[in-house]
């Protein structure tokens, strides 16, 4: 059928889908299509957007084609991989969404410990293929989430400390330009737009392959959770701070103020209570992590400790099943420079004041440094490496019910912290595209030359569905 567009008057009619249809290996999905309402959807449910086509891509050549097809009819493009971004960029209204999920491939080389990746692989099929052989890199913590958007915005996980940031693995990277030219970035080739993959985000074209380093991990790390009460969420942040002052880069470890969920491996009698969550990843000798994570299992009196030896696998998706798809989700974060006791009491004071089940309201603070803090500035375009933590606040809610006070609640919160940091924000964790924000979180000189690079790669801002640079030349 023929399909509207919001951003242009003009009808994308049969003739020209059709020729469309005749290009492309993958699908071809339109308003009214019987696969239309499930295609548009995105993991965020609070967002809803209806773009003009839906392009289900098998490969290079047909992103290729739907670059062009886009290209020529004078639309915008939208790159989804996993469907994870928390501000709605996988999708866009009156455009076209490449949808990269079918090209998953990942080809692991052990003697050399690096993988390809396709652009439309999760962190679940990476792990997976990857940890046959003993090998990991930087992922996600949730495991739904596509290595693409995840990797060009930086990377935090739980192996940030010990290898740094998932950007920082990038060895090369294939990319479909806004005029449908594939070409490969890598230090030696390409190299501005190398630089500006680790850290630009999904701003200069469609990322089709990720060739990323491996280190050895596994199969089993010291890993977990221990659960704390949640009207201890001072003493714990506290103690959690000083115990890690100093630790060594094998252990990452993130703290969560939230509400404990219905899940089976806590009793009934924690369910919708407050408390405070300390995750841990020590990705070195089990009998060395057990002396060093003692403290961090004697902060108050734990409720549950679930912390030991753990399948890395199992780890990276200890928390799926509390992000399944379909939720109203809104993140918003900040780099912070120090956490000294006000900084901590605020944090507690918005637990104390945020809304308990079904909404999930969580506060995290990020243990950074390590690896990640050593690599020397400039050399990506990821400039927030000093800093010591990051704060991620979570407003999610089942239905439309309620979002709109929590995610108000989030951005105070987030807001009210922002005074022991300088403003930074992790493009990963941003539920808006707020260009100012954008454009305070790089300094000056990375961020007059990531427009550079734009400018060159993607002169009419094409892919403007990211925490957007514009072209150089647009100011």
């Amino acid at each position: 059928m023929e399909a509207m567009t919001s951003e242009s008057p003009r009808v994308l009619g049969e003739a020209t889908l059709a020729e469309l249809r005749t290009r492309m290996l993958g699908s071809v999905i339109c308003p009214g299509d019987s696969g239309y309402e499930n295609a548009r959807r995105i993991w965020n449910g609070a967002i809803d957007m209806h773009p003009a086509l839906v392009l289900g891509c098998s490969g290079v050549a047909d992103v290729i084609s739907g670059v062009q097809f886009a290209c020529s009819e004078g639309l915008p493009v939208a790159i989804r991989g996993g469907a994870h971004s928390v501000a709605g960029f996988s999708t866009c209204d009156g455009g076209v969404v490449l949808d990269l999920s079918a090209m998953a491939a990942v080809r692991v080389d052990p003697r050399n410990r690096r993988a390809l990746a396709q652009g439309g692989t999760t962190w679940r099929r990476f792990d997976h293929e990857t940890q046959a052989h003993g090998l990991a890199t930087t992922g996600g913590l949730v495991s739904s989430t596509g290595i693409g958007g995840f990797t060009l915005g930086g990377g935090i996980g739980h192996l940030v400390r010990k290898y740094g940031l998932t950007c920082d693995n990038l060895l090369s990277a294939e990319m479909v330009t806004a005029e449908g030219e594939l070409v490969r970035a890598s230090e030696d080739q390409n190299a501005d737009l190398f630089w500006a993959l680790r850290g630009g985000g999904g701003n200069f074209g469609v990322v089709t392959e990720l060739e990323l380093a491996l280190h050895p991990v596994g199969p089993a790390v010291l890993g977990g959770a221990v659960f704390y009460p949640g009207q201890h969420a001072a003493q714990v942040l506290a103690g959690w701070r000083d115990a890690v002052a100093g630790a060594p880069d094998e252990l990452t470890t993130l703290v969560d103020l939230t509400t404990a969920p219905a899940a089976p491996f806590l009793p009934q009698d924690l369910h919708g209570k407050k408390v405070v969550i300390l995750s841990v990843c020590w990705a070195g000798p089990l009998e060395e992590g057990e002396e060093v994570v003692r403290p961090l299992r004697a902060l108050s009196t734990p409720l549950v400790d679930l912390l030991g030896p753990v399948p890395y696998v199992a780890l990276q998706q200890l928390v799926d099943p509390l992000y399944a798809a379909g939720a109203a989700n809104y993140f918003t974060s900040a780099f912070l420079d120090e956490l000294p006791d006000p900084a901590v009491e605020t944090f507690a004071d918005a637990h104390r004041r945020s809304a308990g089940l079904p909404a999930t309201c969580e506060l995290h603070v990020h243990q950074l440094g390590g690896a990640m803090a050593r690599t020397a500035p400039g050399a990506t375009a990821f400039s927030q490496r000093q800093p010591p933590y990051l704060i991620n606040c979570i407003a999610r809610t089942p239905t439309a019910e309620g979002f709109e006070a929590n995610r108000a609640w989030a951005r105070g919160t987030r807001d009210s912290m922002a005074r022991f940091g300088a403003g930074q924000m992790y493009v990963n964790f941003t539920g808006e595209g707020d260009e100012d924000k954008v454009r305070a979180s790089y300094p000056a000189e990375t961020y007059a030359r990531l427009a550079a690079v734009k400018a060159h790669y993607d002169p009419v801002n094409r892919f403007r569905f990211n925490q957007n640079i514009r072209p150089a030349q647009d100011g």
